[in-house]
């Protein structure tokens, strides 16, 4: 489905949605502690649904009332076999298979879209070492059998946190100690800090040491009800479209949280903007921006908005650090650079990210989402400063992470063909 987009200015406030990184660790800890937990609050996008079913896949049970997910882990790893349908989530994917390896599950894990070409030799690499076998065509569908032993697991860092995540899940269910010794600088390590401060609240412990991580084994997670925070990662593009268009707040973050994302707030007071941090948010206002470097190592989720803010920078912005992003839901270097020059922009893909040159404003046109969330979303933002509308494929990727994205854009002044329509 396409989405026609007038411009106009985002002015008012906005709640940012829940964590879907907080979500995924937290409904994963539920459920490994056997016992009955409720979750709050749960925004059921396509990537939080895929957690659900997979947890359902190994015995727990679930019931959502609201935006409450109540988990009944007592029958977890009870099934000793499972088909595990990932759609197109990368974090449920990565995460779960050491899960039901850990749990001696003979599991086979699908998925669709370009799931099934990011990378998982992490994996099967490492299984077979610990008693796992791993046997793929490619990569999916994959299947599983045998039981995780504990040891030593090698991980490079730069590839992607969520191998690190799943092992860190994994590893304390195990009889016998473990360690994660990193072989390359950790990228997006805030994402790790997530996990192991959310294993903390449902009392399991990672230890941080100078070769990466001990997780003691024999460790049970103790059930409780959690609370998710906001998402920073979903708040930036508001934040962004105040930076670029008007004046928007964004309620319902914490500054002390553990996502990387939440330097958006940084990065676009060095663009230039005007930003106010609030008692629960954070308050942008439209202000002359200019063009920084940008390291996007820890934060490769906010390339696509950032290049948004950049393309109405003066000057040229350099993003690198990013190459990781090329094996996203779409090739994000260059998608998020189709679609900036697709709407007549200046931005040129470099081997590790993006050079942006900034207008005053741009022209508007079609826009390839490529079936990609953030792409989408990004182009919403991008259209605010255009001349004319912008048509923007794809807008059921949204499903994926913030299915009521564009109700929310509507209410702050964005002009859609959907709300035309009413």
């Amino acid at each position: 489905m396409n989405i026609t987009i007038t411009p106009s200015q985002l002015n008012g406030t906005v709640c940012a949605p829940p964590s879907k990184s907080d979500v995924h660790r937290a409904v994963i800890c539920a459920a490994l502690s056997g016992g009955v937990c409720k979750v709050a609050p749960v925004a059921m996008s396509d990537d939080i649904t895929a957690t659900v079913n997979c947890i359902e896949a190994l015995g727990a049970k679930t019931a959502l009332d609201g935006s409450v997910l109540t988990i009944d882990g007592t029958g977890l790893f009870k099934k000793k076999s499972a088909v595990l349908d990932c759609f197109e989530s990368g974090s449920t994917l990565r995460f779960f298979i050491p899960i039901a390896a850990a749990g001696g599950v003979t599991a086979t894990f699908k998925g669709r879209g370009r799931l099934p070409e990011r990378p998982l030799g992490v994996y099967l690499e490492s299984l077979p070492e610990a008693g796992v076998k791993c046997a793929c065509e490619k990569n999916l569908p994959l299947t599983i059998e045998g039981k995780l032993q504990s040891g030593v697991f090698n991980i490079a860092g730069n590839i992607s946190s969520q191998f690190i995540t799943g092992f860190l899940l994994a590893l304390p269910l195990l009889k016998g100690d473990s360690r994660i010794v990193l072989t390359t600088e950790l990228q997006s390590e805030g994402y790790v800090d997530m996990t192991i401060r959310c294993m903390e609240r449902f009392g399991v412990i990672v230890e941080r040491t100078d070769y990466g991580y001990f997780v003691s084994g024999n460790q049970r997670y103790k059930a409780q009800d959690y609370r998710c925070e906001g998402d920073w990662s979903q708040a930036a593009f508001f934040m962004a479209a105040g930076a670029v268009s008007g004046a928007v707040s964004v309620e319902g973050l914490d500054f002390m949280s553990a996502q990387g994302d939440k330097k958006i707030a940084l990065l676009l007071r060095e663009f230039g903007a005007d930003v106010e941090l609030t008692d629960n948010g954070v308050r942008v206002k439209k202000s002359e921006l200019r063009a920084i470097d940008i390291d996007a190592s820890q934060i490769p989720d906010l390339v696509p908005i950032l290049a948004v803010a950049a393309s109405f920078a003066k000057g040229t912005t350099r993003i690198y650090n990013a190459e990781r992003l090329r094996a996203k839901e779409s090739d994000r270097l260059k998608s998020t650079a189709d679609m900036l020059n697709a709407l007549g922009g200046e931005v040129k893909v470099t081997a590790d990210g993006l050079l942006i040159s900034g207008k005053d404003s741009l022209k508007g046109g079609k826009v390839n989402g490529c079936n990609d969330h953030r792409i989408v979303m990004s182009a919403s933002i991008a259209a605010l400063r255009c001349e004319d509308k912008v048509e923007v494929t794809d807008k059921e990727s949204i499903n994926k992470s913030f299915p009521n994205y564009f109700e929310e854009y509507e209410k702050l002044g964005g002009i859609t063909d959907v709300n035309l329509r009413r």
